[in-house]
């Protein structure tokens, strides 16, 4: 503006003609502001409506790239435009705005980027591209762009995505005329709108595969646990998650039996091919799907049948054109290196499957692997559980014959050592127990004064000292293998050598009395302090008597008779408080093994010639003695 007027001096008609400057600029200084927010206006607005379609369409792009081809081409000045995606070398549109329908076709069917003059700069790094007049570049895309939709400038914005190039917008004009500065950044700003939305529906997708990945492996792992053994509807169930979710036109599962293969599960196959693959077992071609993976290929992945040669395979050729085949995907059933069985699935395009989509089958298979295995340990568990119950029959009949011998070893425990009792029934041999005459060394024991001390002692103090004297002596007959004839109040007989011969049965006879004594002296010792005055003696005799059982079914006992016994009785009687009277007999057997005293000869009861008689001393020291397994043994 001009400087301050003198009104005083100055012309009226310059000052006018100030004014009306003045005037005039503070006008197009507004109309500019008002330009600049109605543009800012317009792309908040464009922006708001582009946000709103990424909102509305989640994990569909189609309409997100029109909106924002609409909204940037009409911000930026420019009639055409496209919006294309990058596929490794190949690129292709998903979206032109006003394009003829020659031109889209020939973008969206995709083109060779490599020497593109319009995206060689992009993948170099460059922020943007633009061509002032596409005739006049040597490239067929924009001589097309030229001949076929008459378009001149070009503006070429890359689509990125942390320095990925994933693609580019394009605005055009059928006129030689560049775009400004300004209308780049609108451009880029769509640009950036168009790579949040790929990446949404990138993630949106991934999810929602995920999510039925899942829902196909839990509805799978349902089959197999509501058919266990049973792996039909176990693999109907695999193939049909499994081409549903690679969008495969029909599907195969093959079991390997011997040589051969068994169409296991059949989905969506046509008539005449299911027909043809069920009619009997396949062998596996050397350069066949199935062959290949028999020899180790980690999976077989034909995206085009067409190119294979299959001159001299009829087979190969019958199954293609029974079943349209044009792309087809196989991964094996392994398990630790054995070949199990294969999946193939099958598209009737040329369209190949994707790296998610062939781990997608590899899981599939390593499913089904555990299927088959867990139907193989199942059904050898049935064989198992079945043999166990024919071995349950067989025990059953051992059972009462079991019950029987626990019977006899108890009957026989009654009286003989348990070890004893057990050898004789696991040889079966009871007959030994039947009557018969052998030599034998007799045990009797009893109590000094016993007849005075019931005759004083109320009954329940009689019963309570034969209960600990019983319980203390009886053990020592098993222990020394003695065989008990019987328990008749304090008196205790014992025979030792029959039913079963033992060894040095007279040592084994006086050593048990010795320990007896030991045994009762703690016992009189603790009642005589009660003032009860009690004694043990022992008679022991050697001799030959009649053995067997006596009694009947419900009760029955073995027993020895003979003179041997009568006069181990007497001698017993004969026996003072802490004496051991031997026979003569017995103590030439005992060959000094323990030390004895000479008593000289006694006239006994009841027999007719004495009998020279021997003593344990108290001051005789035994070794200590152990049990083992079939006898006692010194240590």
């Amino acid at each position: 503006m001009s400087s301050t007027r003198d009104s005083t001096s100055a012309d009226p008609r310059q000052i006018i003609a100030d004014l009306q400057r003045e005037r005039d600029e503070a006008k197009a200084e507004r109309d500019e502001a008002l330009a600049r927010e109605r543009e800012a206006l317009e792309q908040q607005t464009a922006t708001t409506e582009v946000l709103q379609v990424i909102n509305s369409s989640p994990g569909d792009l189609t309409p997100v790239f029109d909106a924002i081809l609409d909204k940037a081409h009409s911000l930026c000045g420019a009639e055409h435009g496209s919006m294309v995606l990058r596929e490794g070398k190949l690129w292709r549109a998903v979206a032109t705005r006003n394009y003829n329908d020659a031109f889209a076709e020939r973008l969206r069917q995709g083109f060779d980027g490599t020497d593109n003059p319009a995206i060689r700069p992009l993948v170099e790094g460059a922020r943007y591209v633009q061509i002032p007049d596409l005739a006049e570049t040597d490239h067929p895309v924009s001589r097309a762009a030229a001949k076929l939709a008459g378009l001149r400038t070009g503006l070429f914005i890359p689509l990125r995505r942390n320095d990925l190039l994933l693609g580019h917008i394009s605005a055009s004009r059928p006129e030689v005329r560049v775009f400004s500065e300004k209308q780049v950044e609108i451009l880029e700003n769509f640009a950036a709108q168009a790579v949040i939305a790929m990446e949404n529906a990138r993630l949106i997708t991934e999810t929602r595969e995920a999510l039925e990945q899942q829902t196909a492996t839990a509805e799978v792992l349902q089959v197999i646990n509501s058919s266990p053994g049973d792996l039909s509807p176990v693999f109907e169930a695999m193939l049909e998650k499994a081409m549903r979710l690679c969008e495969a036109a029909f599907g195969v599962l093959w079991t390997q039996e011997g040589d051969s293969f068994r169409a296991a599960a059949l989905r969506g196959v046509p008539p005449a091919y299911a027909e043809f693959v069920t009619r009997q077992p396949r062998g596996s071609r050397p350069g066949g799907a199935l062959g290949r993976l028999v020899r180790g290929e980690p999976l077989v992945h034909l995206p085009d049948t067409s190119a294979i040669d299959a001159h001299g395979d009829e087979t190969a050729r019958t199954l293609m054109e029974l079943g349209g085949i044009q792309t087809l995907l196989a991964v094996p059933l392994r398990k630790d290196g054995t070949f199990l069985g294969a999946f193939t699935i099958y598209r009737q395009e040329v369209r190949p499957f994707s790296d998610k989509q062939i781990a997608l089958l590899q899981n599939f298979a390593a499913q089904a692997v555990i299927a088959m295995e867990n139907a193989r340990l199942l059904g050898e568990l049935r064989q198992r559980t079945e043999e166990v119950a024919e071995l349950n029959r067989g025990l059953e009949a051992r059972v009462a014959e079991q019950v029987d011998e626990l019977g006899r070893v108890g009957r026989l425990k009654r009286f003989l050592a348990p070890q004893l009792a057990e050898m004789i029934v696991s040889q079966g041999d009871e007959n030994i127990l039947e009557s018969h005459r052998r030599e034998i060394v007799v045990v009797f024991c009893d109590l000094r004064g016993y007849t005075a001390f019931t005759e004083t002692a109320e009954p329940e103090e009689v019963l309570d000292f034969l209960r600990e004297y019983h319980g203390a002596l009886g053990p020592l007959v098993s222990q020394f293998e003695g065989t008990l004839d019987q328990f008749s109040g304090d008196g205790i007989m014992v025979f030792f050598n029959d039913p079963v011969p033992i060894p040095d049965p007279a040592e084994r006879a006086v050593k048990m009395a010795v320990a007896m004594r030991e045994a009762a002296g703690t016992l009189i010792a603790d009642w005589r302090e009660r003032g009860r005055d009690l004694g043990f003696g022992a008679g022991i005799a050697q001799g030959y008597a009649t053995l067997g059982q006596i009694g009947f079914s419900e009760r029955s006992g073995y027993t020895a008779i003979g003179t041997v016994c009568n006069v181990a009785a007497r001698l017993c009687a004969e026996a003072k408080d802490g004496q051991i009277l031997l026979s003569q007999r017995v103590n030439v057997a005992l060959k000094g093994s323990i030390a004895t005293e000479q008593l000289g000869p006694l006239a006994l009861k009841g027999l007719t010639q004495p009998v020279v008689a021997y003593n344990v001393p108290l001051a005789a020291i035994q070794p200590a003695l152990r049990v083992i397994e079939g006898g006692v043994e010194s240590v």
